[in-house]
């Protein structure tokens, strides 16, 4: 663990580094919104880093709204004031990777939101979708098999039911991240494992109901487990 986390904390210090180098690119070659950024290759050399060092961070920076890529064009900046882009390069700079605890509690507050809009929105689709997900976990924890991952598509099935692609967005961002805590704290017993069956069947039947009260009631039901677990933690 302490190796893992000793690679995290190097890579996120390379990828600061980047960061701040391209801030300085930017102030110094006083580039403008629309103005084209140098290649990945180019960067490299400059930073004297790895091309996928500069795409991580240039992908940070592109999340953030600081810059936006065109296929087969390249890199180019935003629409951002010089002194709001400055700004925001050091929030960036400043913030932390999220423990464990900030990541359950962000998908609990997205979920809880999530559900409601899924069990409003959801098509046909969406409902096929969602029964694949609960049927593959259900065949998993049945057979005594890790249903981690599959878990985590049921419940990235519901964030595509809502029809919002900024939640949907959030969920995939933070869901590799949850997958690593799950298997590294072992959450879930085989008890709690087959009690999910029920609870998934729950929510999944609210939502195809349409019932959005009923559905985020389920959803807290089935986080109750996963919510005491965080505060002991």
């Amino acid at each position: 663990m302490k190796l893992d986390t000793h690679i995290n904390n190097e890579h996120q210090e390379i990828q600061n580094s980047i960061i701040s180098q391209i801030g300085d690119l930017i102030n110094f070659k006083n580039l403008e919104p629309g103005d084209k950024l140098p290649s990945e290759r180019k960067l490299s050399e400059k930073f004297n880093v790895s091309r996928g060092n500069v795409r991580d961070a240039i992908d940070k920076l592109e999340f953030y709204g600081i810059l936006y890529s065109k296929p087969q064009s390249g890199t180019f900046i935003a629409d951002i004031g010089q002194v709001a882009m400055n700004g925001m390069l050091e929030d960036i700079l400043r913030l932390e990777d999220p423990d464990f605890k900030s990541l359950v509690e962000t998908r609990i507050l997205l979920e809880l939101k999530t559900v409601r809009l899924a069990a409003r929105r959801r098509t046909d689709s969406d409902l096929l979708k969602m029964q694949e997900a609960l049927e593959a976990y259900k065949e998993k924890v049945i057979n005594n098999e890790d249903a981690v991952q599959e878990d985590l598509l049921f419940h990235l099935a519901i964030a595509r039911a809502s029809g919002n692609s900024t939640i949907n967005r959030m969920m995939l961002i933070i869901t590799p991240e949850i997958i690593t805590n799950f298997e590294k704290y072992h959450v879930c017993d085989k008890d709690q494992s087959r009690k999910g069956i029920k609870e998934h069947q729950d929510i999944f039947d609210a939502i195809k109901e349409q019932n959005t009260q009923k559905a985020k009631e389920m959803m807290k039901v089935h986080f109750n487990v996963l919510y005491q677990y965080c505060y002991n933690i």
